[in-house]
């Protein structure tokens, strides 16, 4: 069995993500489910979501349906208090330098853009479909830098080496509490259209039984008041259970960008 929590354990939060974990895990114990891992595995995520010892992992909505679609089964969509989240949903920041003189999307164009990678929704495919209206022939910007990691495309624009960025609401929320400095030299330019937030998943492979007491050990931590603290630093406020299909919005974004003829960040 193998348990990972990747998406959004920056170094600051490590802490906090080990104690969510720890009652997570006594809270699956008590449900009958065995062999729960002791700590977290923060290996490769893309070797835990294609695993069939995965018992419980977080991953981008986009995977979920696409290139891990026959190795994951979506467990439970978390809600965040975040103030762009609406529900169950999060959508991404557009942002750029603080001093930029851009004023409007269409001010980018012929500009640098920064993205962590083009199997990201929140970095890559919900800017895509935001600039899609807008571009020309399949182009948009000037340039495009892969940075890794949203904190990565964040430091770029900050340091002006790329002129824009999307980055998951949620990831720069937990930034500005636990690395402002990392945040301070951008602003928000633009939100794009929202979607299912990052869902809970477990292997495909798990049957009814496991995937509810996995649902019941995650309602069951996120009421527990003893963990109101790390709850609060993880602006976790509780879970929600969608549908599969829910997720299916996220291929609505590549149908826009698509139609609009801009099949790639460009």
């Amino acid at each position: 069995m193998l348990a990972s929590l990747p998406m959004y354990d920056l170094e600051p939060l490590q802490d906090a993500t080990d104690a969510w974990w720890q009652e997570l895990a006594r809270a699956f114990r008590e449900r009958g489910l065995e062999d729960v891992p002791v700590r977290l595995d923060r290996g490769d995520r893309h070797d835990h979501w294609s695993s069939r010892d995965l018992l419980l992992s977080q991953t981008c909505g986009w995977p979920l349906v696409n290139a891990f679609a026959g190795h994951l089964r979506l467990v439970a969509t978390p809600l965040y208090d975040v103030p762009c989240c609406r529900g169950s949903d999060y959508c991404s920041l557009i942002l750029v330098h603080r001093t930029s003189p851009v004023a409007e999307l269409d001010d980018l164009r012929g500009l640098c853009a920064a993205v962590n990678g083009a199997d990201s929704h929140s970095g890559y495919n919900a800017l895509r479909a935001t600039i899609a209206p807008l571009a020309s022939q399949g182009s948009f910007f000037g340039e495009v830098r892969v940075s890794g990691s949203h904190q990565g495309s964040l430091a770029m624009v900050a340091q002006g080496t790329a002129d824009v960025c999307a980055v998951d609401c949620v990831s720069f929320a937990l930034m500005q509490d636990t690395m402002p400095d990392a945040t301070a030299d951008v602003r928000v330019l633009a939100t794009t259209r929202g979607a299912p937030a990052l869902p809970y998943v477990t292997s495909a492979h798990r049957g009814d039984d496991e995937v509810e007491a996995l649902r019941e050990g995650l309602s069951a931590a996120a009421s527990d008041p003893t963990l109101d603290d790390v709850r609060r630093r993880l602006r976790l406020k509780g879970f929600t259970n969608l549908p599969l299909e829910a997720y299916d919005r996220i291929d609505g974004f590549v149908a826009l960008a698509r139609d609009c003829g801009y099949p790639e960040v460009a």
